[in-house]
């Protein structure tokens, strides 16, 4: 479940505008999600841009490498509106759970 939200979130960094792996990085971070390293984004977004769910393209760099920039296709648009209802539902079913047994700890 945790890969596929991760694979959402990210998602939904680059729906706001294309970015660059670090700068999801930043963007995730500056959202709460501190957790999730630079590194371990990249799989996951060659993934995601083996699916067809990413476009990438290259731009020059200040000073270094070109770097990879990634926005969502039309696929990835789909799969982040599917995905988010699908968090909602699940999150909805997991408060129902969490608060039934929070009221009999209560008791």
């Amino acid at each position: 479940m945790l890969r596929g939200v991760l694979d959402l979130c990210l998602l939904a960094v680059v729906a706001d505008e294309p970015a660059y792996g670090y700068e999801m990085t930043r963007r995730l971070r500056a959202r709460g999600l501190s957790i999730v390293g630079e590194g371990s984004i990249y799989p996951l977004l060659g993934r995601l841009e083996r699916d067809g769910l990413v476009e990438t393209h290259r731009e020059a760099s200040n000073g270094g490498p070109p770097r990879k920039y990634y926005r969502t296709s039309s696929a990835g648009q789909r799969a982040l509106a599917d995905g988010i209802g699908e968090w909602k539902s699940a999150r909805d079913a997991i408060d129902v759970v969490l608060g039934l047994v929070e009221a009999e700890v209560q008791q």
